[in-house]
């Protein structure tokens, strides 16, 4: 047995001791360090962590110490961890297999974008149909009210949020996000973090290596939607990022749906449009980096009216 099997050996054994929330959390934090172009070295917050994902400091420790077992971070010299090496594609897996809630999660997701789950559903209705007992099933939907996907009906069951379904309100919302992601740009308090930039320079150029075959849904969809909330944070108005969310909620549920019919190059072309506007930033070209932006989210937006006109193929463009 060579040495990657027994490091797999051992996190799979790990893994069996684990507790779901601690596993969950792993894969969330190397998720994080893949999307984000963590680099080796790099000191890792407990604090920062623990706020980002909305948990206490203590499953974060927990999970952290999880990715010393396996490898990923060693224990700082003082407090925190160092980043020894980042996970790449099928290793993830491999390290930190999916908690039952994670599969539970993804197979809601899939089915509610693919129109197999009605608008209303109950515990009741979800437990035999995924397998899972009440409390995972209790926590998913939990953590899809808490991404504003479903709301907790007022005597019993869950209803998803009205999600992008029609050529019009496509349409709308590509409008709405013109006007307030362009704006946010032009604040008196826009500030640029020159180390989030750089973490999201990596992530894109690390997808645009990777295009078109080796990415998914969930990574796309998590790295397009930190540009964005990006933008909106540095505006340094709490109801951009606020608005800017929202349309993210509305858009996640048909991204699922509609990534395989992406156009060829969609997603090669917003990475570029992405770099491009981030350029502008560093530079210092706040109302060129707007400009493009406005730009990006037209493209976008005439994109989509075509190909729904011409092959009638509703919510195949939500790539910006």
């Amino acid at each position: 047995m060579d040495i990657v099997e027994r490091d797999v050996t051992a996190a799979v054994e790990a893994a069996g001791r684990a507790s779901p929330l601690q596993l969950e959390l792993a894969r969330q934090i190397v998720e994080r360090m893949r999307d984000e172009g963590w680099a080796p070295g790099m000191r890792v917050s407990e604090q920062a962590l623990a706020r980002a994902l909305g948990v206490s400091r203590s499953p974060i420790r927990g999970a952290l110490d999880l990715l010393v077992a396996r490898g990923v971070l060693e224990a700082g010299s003082g407090r925190g961890f160092v980043l020894l090496r980042r996970p790449e594609g099928d290793e993830i897996a491999r390290l930190i297999p999916r908690s039952e809630g994670e599969a539970v999660y993804a197979a809601i997701m899939t089915d509610r974008a693919n129109g197999r789950l009605p608008q209303e559903v109950s515990e009741a209705e979800l437990i035999p149909r995924y397998g899972a007992p009440r409390g995972v099933v209790r926590k998913v939907l939990m953590r899809f009210a808490a991404e504003g996907l479903v709301q907790r009906q007022r005597g019993h069951g869950w209803r998803f949020v009205d999600s992008l379904e029609t050529d019009e309100a496509v349409n709308e919302s590509y409008q709405f996000r013109m006007v307030v992601e362009c704006a946010a740009l032009r604040q008196p308090g826009f500030r640029v973090d020159r180390d989030r930039v750089q973490q999201l320079r990596r992530a894109h150029e690390d997808i645009l290596a990777r295009a078109p075959g080796g990415i998914g849904t969930d990574e796309w969809f998590r790295v397009n939607t930190a540009f964005h909330e990006m933008l909106a944070s540095s505006s340094g108005n709490r109801f951009f990022l606020q608005a800017v969310r929202q349309q993210n909620a509305l858009r996640r549920m048909q991204e699922y749906a509609d990534f395989v019919q992406l156009p060829d190059g969609r997603v090669e072309q917003s990475c570029r449009e992405h770099l491009a506007i981030l350029d502008a930033l560093e530079a210092g070209e706040v109302e060129w980096a707007a400009a493009l932006l406005h730009r990006h989210l037209a493209l976008a937006a005439g994109t989509y009216a075509g190909e729904a006109a011409q092959e009638n193929r509703p919510r195949a463009e939500l790539s910006a």
